[in-house]
């Protein structure tokens, strides 16, 4: 049930300052990924390419967002120790990082006394927010779009504690 979204690529490309991404699932499910975790799980290896074709819809975009002055933050909440998919998305963080974005990684056992919203967001701006809703196996299931003061509020301060808190992608040892 997604109503009233826009398209996610034309609110990054109208980022102005800042675009900040909180995850905090421990396993996702989505299909398109589903080959490539796959083959981590199974011999160890991913593209670190950013200029390969399998990460042609995102190092660009990033790229252009950044060289425009915004400042993309990722942080990324989980369990410990982490799953396979955790792993995995840390052994391909680097990719993020050449295209411009900074990640950050908080154990959940630090998170307890933030208060979180229920589902991973985009922030653009302090203003634009950008839920994502899963299923209960990680697949993308909808997505819901808000403008509401208090809601963007709440979420810029939970992502900034988590973003405080949480230890950058280079001294987090998975």
């Amino acid at each position: 049930m997604t109503q009233n979204v826009p398209d996610f690529s034309a609110l990054l490309k109208g980022a102005r300052r800042t675009a900040v991404h909180l995850e905090m699932r421990d396993v996702y499910g989505v299909a398109d990924e589903a080959a490539e975790f796959e083959e981590f799980k199974q011999v160890g290896s991913v593209d670190l390419d950013p200029d390969s074709e399998g990460w042609s819809g995102w190092v660009p975009l990033v790229r252009e967002t950044v060289g425009r002055g915004v400042l993309m933050r990722r942080a990324r909440i989980v369990s410990e120790p982490v799953t396979d998919y955790i792993r995995w998305e840390h052994t391909l963080t680097p990719v993020n990082l050449a295209a411009g974005e900074h990640v950050r990684w908080l154990p959940r056992r630090l998170a307890s006394d933030i208060p979180l919203p229920g589902n991973d967001l985009w922030l653009i701006d302090d203003r634009l927010l950008l839920f994502h809703w899963f299923t209960g196996d990680g697949d993308w299931v909808g997505h819901e779009y808000t403008e509401d003061p208090a809601v963007v509020k709440m979420a810029s301060a939970a992502f900034e504690t988590v973003w405080e808190r949480g230890i950058p992608h280079d001294r987090y040892i998975v």
